[in-house]
């Protein structure tokens, strides 16, 4: 029996209405999965595939069939964009048949939720903050809602393994499962899955199942891909049409070629986001033309994200829309006619996602990346001069062209701030348990594997202290005072951390305000100025610090995301080698070849040490973001002294200068000799130091802060192995 014979009446009418001639290959071989095993199934596809309907046409037979009798599927997605899209499409599809579609996330209708908590049944679509919030909330409904539970879909995997939500969202799934006493299947969805075995054995975790990874003839893809390449100018001067446009020509290539068509311009923060737009609405203004841009980031109101959501569905709407990665996923846009990216992305997973808005109904794909830079200075030296991004916007996509690579699940180590959140969740959910009982549900979840039994006691005598956590009459724990006032606030639900301003001052000057500071004795720009940090009050959101002499650095935290180090690692052999790439412009080329010349004339592809005159030397490890910050504190606090280094100012993940007495081969030398010995990661944590880096670390004692950045966060063996690789002329 073919998969379509085998799929539900109800499902083959809506095959035959939509005009299908064939299932896709990722479709008979999902309904195999799904209808002839008990196993999990991971589907990898690329996007506008039909995962979704490959995932639910099975699912929804065997429902028709045997309609579950309370939820049966539970479908994860991780924005409230991409679960409002899905609802649209799947109620389509199962009104007819009578099984309900429920939508439960922040912005759905108490009455729709009310609804489905009177009759649970059918699919359930939520994000994981949600999820987080019902269980907590509606604890005692759970096995009611789910004790027939058969299905958990999770959407968009990939953006879930490589982060604290993802492990969330794993905890969320076996405390539910346990609750309700259930073991789901899981069917997980994506585009972009760098290591399909890894991330099935992460999808399969506490289920007793293995994963299977259905493999199928995939339709070739039709790329349009160009890289463009602009200084920004330094005064206006009027366009073709009397715009002012030269401040930023890269802003102005995009707006002229955004008149008249259906776009998305994405950018890599919701700072660079609003500021784009500001500009692009500017020289529609100036231009004497209506308005054609909307914003879409996830500190939006419900509102405004939803007026673009529908105006980018609507194809006799010509507008574009600039947007963070709230757009980057699975929703269905339409006629989207192309993409646009500013600058370079971290990761070559969301290159493919944003690419893969466009190309739908029959169209190829079509994707420009905008990459700007400032005016060349006179007399710029090597590491400033080097256009990075260019070269990271070439890797990211020579890497996928040419080995189909992409980045690898990287489940967090030790996640403490996690921990301490399931902690809370759980006893708050829960009522009054004892120390053994509250350890035997939280420690025994997968993400927490690696968490020893003195660490989790280290913990809730920490909470007990700062009364998160009270003893009982019966030594028995509860939420405490200040517990309570943390979890009753809407924001406990997510995990990951909302962009917190700091005010930076100095004496009773203020500066400014930054995002994620850096530790004490670290330097920022600010204000045109360098300053040297002196207190971090992560209470009272304040930076105090003095100006210094000195170059401006990228601070702690700049980084966003993980840049992997095979990206770095790309873009160094995309400085060495002579090929050309057709998706250049003519700009790019020219920009590209100065910066091979460059770096061929500085002996940067031989050595990675470079001198800049004098005592000041470069170095360029190739390393990716959390190996670089190993090295960079490896080198502070263990080599600097031997070697004479000092003003060490790093550029992260890119290079770092610093000023040194020893010369080449001693720097090597030293290096190697200090990596030989045992090192222990908590030796490259600063004195003092609690480097806050995850939402909640604020609430956690601090050795297990500073353990959790230490193991958790620095890559040490991947910088240890390549300081074993330098020395004798070894780049």
């Amino acid at each position: 029996m073919s998969a379509y014979e085998r799929y539900a009446p109800f499902i083959q009418d809506f095959i035959y209405r939509s005009g299908w001639e064939d299932l896709r290959g990722i479709q008979t071989a999902a309904a195999d999965a799904i209808f002839h095993t008990e196993e999990n199934v991971l589907l990898s596809a690329s996007t506008a595939s039909g995962k979704t309907e490959a995932a639910f046409f099975p699912i929804l037979t065997l429902f028709s069939e045997d309609p579950p009798s309370s939820v049966g599927a539970i479908y994860i997605g991780p924005l409230k964009a991409l679960i409002n899209d899905q609802f649209e499409r799947l109620n389509a599809l199962c009104e007819e048949e009578g099984i309900p579609v429920w939508h439960w996330h922040g912005d759905a209708p108490r009455s729709h939720k009310e609804k489905m908590m009177k009759n649970p049944s059918g699919i359930l679509q939520i994000t994981p903050e949600s999820l987080e919030a019902m269980l907590l909330h509606r604890h005692s409904a759970i096995s009611r809602l789910f004790g027939d539970l058969r299905f958990i879909v999770i959407d968009e995997i990939h953006s879930l393994l490589r982060s604290d939500r993802g492990a969330q969202t794993l905890c969320l799934i076996e405390r539910l499962s346990r609750m309700a006493g259930v073991n789901p299947r899981r069917i997980g969805l994506s585009a972009t899955i760098g290591d399909p075995e890894e991330a099935g054995r992460v999808l399969a975790h506490g289920t007793g199942r293995d994963t299977l990874i259905p493999r199928f003839e995939a339709p070739a893809q039709s790329w349009r891909l160009g890289v463009e390449h602009f200084y920004k100018a330094a005064s206006e001067e009027n366009g073709e049409n009397g715009e002012k446009l030269n401040v930023d020509p890269g802003l102005g290539y995009i707006y002229r070629n955004t008149r008249g068509r259906k776009c998305l311009i994405f950018c890599n923060s919701r700072e660079e986001s609003e500021a784009v737009t500001s500009t692009l609405r500017h020289y529609c203004e100036e231009a004497g033309e209506p308005d054609r841009f909307l914003i879409h980031h996830g500190n939006l109101s419900a509102a405004y994200r939803l007026t673009a959501e529908d105006a980018m569905k609507d194809d006799d709407v010509l507008m574009s829309t600039v947007t963070t990665a709230t757009l980057e996923l699975g929703i269905d846009i339409g006629r989207l006619e192309l993409a646009f990216q500013l600058d370079a992305p971290f990761t070559v997973s969301s290159f493919l996602q944003r690419m893969g808005r466009t190309g739908r109904r029959g169209q190829p794909q079509e994707m420009h990346f905008v990459v700007r830079e400032d005016p060349p200075m006179e007399r710029a030296m090597l590491p400033e001069s080097l256009p990075w991004t260019l070269i990271q916007a070439i890797s990211l996509i020579q890497l996928y062209v040419e080995e189909k690579w992409v980045e690898p699940p990287r489940p967090p180590k030790y996640p403490y701030s996690l921990l301490y959140h399931q902690t809370m969740s759980i006893l708050a959910s829960g009522g009054e348990l004892t120390g053994a009982a509250l350890a035997g549900r939280v420690l025994t979840l997968t993400p927490f594997r690696q968490i020893s039994q003195e660490d989790y006691r280290v913990l809730l005598l920490h909470l007990i202290e700062s009364d998160q956590i009270q003893r009982t009459e019966r030594d028995g724990l509860i939420v405490g005072l200040a517990g309570e006032r943390i979890i009753n606030n809407y924001k406990f639900y997510a995990v990951f951390q909302e962009n917190e301003e700091y005010t930076v001052r100095s004496d009773s000057q203020e500066i400014g305000t930054i995002v994620k500071p850096p530790p004490p004795g670290e330097k920022i720009a600010i204000a045109g100025l360098v300053w040297t940090v002196d207190e971090v009050d992560h209470k009272r959101h304040t930076v105090y610090c003095q100006p210094v002499k000195g170059t401006v650095p990228a601070y702690f935290g700049d980084c966003p995301g993980d840049i992997h180090t095979r990206i770095l690692e790309r873009m160094k052999q995309v400085l060495k080698e002579d090929k050309g790439y057709p998706y250049l412009s003519g700009n790019a080329k020219a920009r590209l070849q100065q910066a091979r010349d460059a770096a061929r004339q500085a002996r940067l592809l031989e050595e990675p040490l470079i001198s800049l005159g004098g005592s000041l030397w470069a170095l360029f490890p190739w390393l990716g973001s959390y190996a670089f910050l190993a090295l960079e504190r490896f080198i502070k606090l263990k080599c600097a002294n031997r070697l004479g280094i000092k003003g060490l100012c790093p550029s992260r993940p890119y290079f770092m200068q610093f000023t040194m007495r020893s010369g080449r081969e001693e720097f090597y030398r030293v290096l190697r000799e200090e990596a030989e010995k045992q090192l222990d990661p908590m030796e490259l944590v600063y004195e003092n130091e609690v480097p806050i880096f995850d939402k909640y670390d604020e609430m956690l004692p601090k050795e297990l802060i500073r353990k959790g950045f230490a193991f958790g966060v620095l890559d040490v063996e991947g910088m240890r192995q390549r300081v074993f690789g330098w020395g004798g002329g070894e780049g």
